[in-house]
């Protein structure tokens, strides 16, 4: 791992989030912001985010001023 890259929970993957969790995470993978995710699959944007923030916490992603998260959670996805 190089200097300023995360790790990721190694035993959290796809197959751990609700279906919920995964379709946002498939319109998160599109760059669809909150509001476009909740009119999609007709949500309010805060269940949007509350959703994004559950997928943020599986995979041990905490806030970060250096990281945009929604990024790092796709790529671990992708990579998985």
């Amino acid at each position: 791992m190089r200097r300023g890259e995360r790790a990721l929970a190694p035993d959290l993957t796809r197959g751990a989030m609700t279906p919920r969790e995964r379709e946002v995470l498939a319109h998160m993978a599109q760059g669809r912001s909150n509001a476009a995710i909740g009119a999609a699959m007709v949500i309010t944007e805060k269940a949007v985010g509350k959703l994004t923030n559950s997928i943020f916490a599986r995979l041990g992603l905490t806030p970060s001023e250096d990281d945009n998260r929604r990024v790092l959670v796709v790529l671990a996805c992708l990579e998985g």
